[in-house]
Parts: structure tokens; sequence; C-alpha cells
């Protein structure tokens, strides 16, 4: 089952490395298992290069997931996978973070950097250097 396609628009400040953060506090996807709804908040944070995910889109696409059975792991990399290839941002991280079930949480982080591009952490800092 395929999801909507996210649509972009021109970065309005591609001269400056600025990071968009959005959240997605009400995401639903289906337990592949079960069959039974997960719960959980979708958190994107990006720096764009020449395009910037267009909101009512990305709803959309995330509104694809409803009822469509996806382990937390792939989700999280799909979603990741889809939006790096709609926006070519600079840098992105995707944290899918779900409810409890089970008596257990998950939280899952996949990121991606264009090659090239100085390294820091999701905060904005530089990461330790490595001895």
């Amino acid at each position: 089952m395929s999801v909507e396609p996210v649509e972009t628009f021109p970065n309005p400040e591609a001269s400056r490395d600025y990071e968009i953060t959005i959240r997605c506090p009400e995401f639903t996807s289906l337990c592949p298992k079960t069959g039974l709804p997960d719960f959980g908040e979708i958190r994107i944070t990006y720096t764009p290069d020449r395009k910037c995910l267009e909101l009512k889109a990305l709803k959309y696409y995330f509104i694809g997931f409803r009822d469509r059975g996806i382990f937390y792991e792939a989700l999280t990399n799909q979603i990741l996978d889809d939006l790096v290839a709609a926006c070519s941002p600079k840098r992105m991280v995707v944290v899918s973070d779900f409810s409890v079930r089970g008596g257990i949480t998950t939280t899952v982080t996949a990121s991606y950097e264009t090659p090239g591009h100085p390294e820091e952490t999701v905060d904005g800092s530089q990461p330790p250097k490595e001895r």
C-alpha cells in the first residue's frame, strides 16, 4: 500500500541554514501482528536546502499510514526515506515516539545527512571528537 506523495515549496531562505521542527502528536498506524492501532508522535527536524515540506501534504501523507500494518522501525525509516526523497534536506532526523503498549514504550530515531555536510547533534551542538 502506498502513501500520499509529499509536496514541497521553494525554501524562502535558501542562503541560510536554519532548522524546522514538525510534530504530529496524533499519529496512528496498525500493528502488523495484531491489527490493533498504534498511537504515537512523529517529530521531524530538518535543515532545508532548496525545498521545504508543505504541511497539508505532510498531514495527508501521515494519514496514509492509519490503516497500514507496519513495524515502528520500518515506519520511521520509511518516513525518513520518503521525506529525504521529497525535499533533499541538508540533514534530517525523524523520531517516532509510540505510546505504551503492554507496559512498554518505544522510541525509534533515524537520521540523514547530506554527504560532506558538517555533523551536528539534534540540539545543534557539535558531537564529541573521536580520539
